[in-house]
């Protein structure tokens, strides 16, 4: 017998990412160990949170068409269904962006006092905005950061350019700080296109980073919690012919996700080691996947996702089967040691 009895698988966001989110959240519905818990389908964009559909143990999922959908009630997390008021004891939470990814989500269920599947709403801001999160980590030995220049709304851009590419070089990357699935990010190789990037970015967050290129392969390691241990996944690299992972890349079959990457097992071991050292040091919980360049001179951190990707075409699951694992094991792990 589990902990928990009835899971709220929540997705949808405010993001631009948000239908990646419902993907996510139904391939991560399906999956979840339906012999074991009653699983709830929460479709939460702008304020509106809706029950999209259910499964209870050992049934049929029952679809609710839009515009029938009982709507979720926030004071206690609970839906009615057929007169029966039905409280939520855990959730899986499924928003890539905003609220899901940046601790708003985490904090109301943290004051309700019910448990959930990723970080807490504190490591959960802070890591997801990169600037931030870079700056837990420029310090310590086992990773490198990529130089970068902070960039806010009401700054200089125009002014500002001749100095930020004279001292990152061509070319150079611009991101919104607080993003996700590649939306805003830019890579900038003549110095005339650094404003219009800088605006690019400001569409999908408050706050804009500009970053040194590093020349590497894209690398990356997910970490999830085993028996109240850190342990990481197999390693991914992704190989793309675009000029970086974007949208497309990752979502329209424009790259190619080698796993295990060919690397050394020495290298593999290092990359492994780090992920498992950053998800510490960061005090994350639950499951991050952390993405970084593997250059000449080392390894760079990228950015770290603390709700990552969860199609049947995503790289955590790939990362899972290469593992030998099952995945439905693999999330009801997650879910018991929250």
């Amino acid at each position: 017998m589990g902990r928990f009895s009835r899971i709220a698988v929540i997705y949808g966001s405010d993001s631009s990412e948000w239908e990646v989110s419902c993907r996510s959240g139904e391939f991560t519905a399906s999956r979840i160990d339906g012999t074991k818990y009653d699983v709830f389908e929460i479709f939460a964009r702008f304020g509106k949170w809706s029950l999209a559909a259910y499964r209870m143990k050992n049934s049929m999922r029952v679809i609710f068409p839009e515009g029938q959908r009982p709507e979720i009630d926030k004071t206690d997390f609970s839906v009615t269904l057929d007169g029966k008021k039905i409280r939520f004891d855990y959730a899986y939470i499924m928003q890539h962006g905003t609220p899901g990814e940046n601790g708003l989500m985490q904090g109301y269920l943290e004051m309700l006092g019910i448990p959930f599947s990723s970080c807490s709403s504190f490591v959960s801001a802070v890591t997801f905005d990169k600037f931030s999160c870079k700056n837990y980590l420029r310090d310590v030995d086992f990773v490198k950061c990529a130089e970068d220049v902070f960039i806010r709304k009401g700054d200089d851009v125009a002014g500002m350019a001749r100095d930020v590419v004279g001292k990152l070089g061509l070319p150079l990357f611009v991101k919104p700080t607080d993003g996700g699935s590649s939306f805003g990010v830019v890579k900038v190789k003549k110095a005339e296109d650094f404003e219009p990037a800088v605006e690019q970015a400001f569409a999908e967050g408050k706050t804009v980073l500009a970053e040194r290129f590093i020349d590497g392969r894209e690398i990356t390691c997910a970490v999830y919690p085993e028996n109240g241990f850190p342990k990481a996944l197999p390693v991914i690299e992704i190989v793309t012919e675009r000029e970086f992972f974007d949208y497309d890349a990752k979502y329209n079959g424009l790259s190619e996700e080698i796993c295990p990457a060919p690397l050394s097992p020495e290298q593999t071991a290092a990359i492994q080691e780090s992920a498992v050292k950053i998800y510490e040091r960061l005090g994350c919980s639950g499951l991050v996947r952390v993405d970084y360049i593997l250059s000449a001179d080392g390894l760079y951190f990228l950015e770290i996702n603390t709700i990552p990707g969860m199609t049947s075409a995503s790289l955590v699951p790939k990362m899972v089967r290469t593992a030998g694992l099952d995945i439905t094991d693999f999330l009801t792990a997650i879910i018991e040691n929250s």
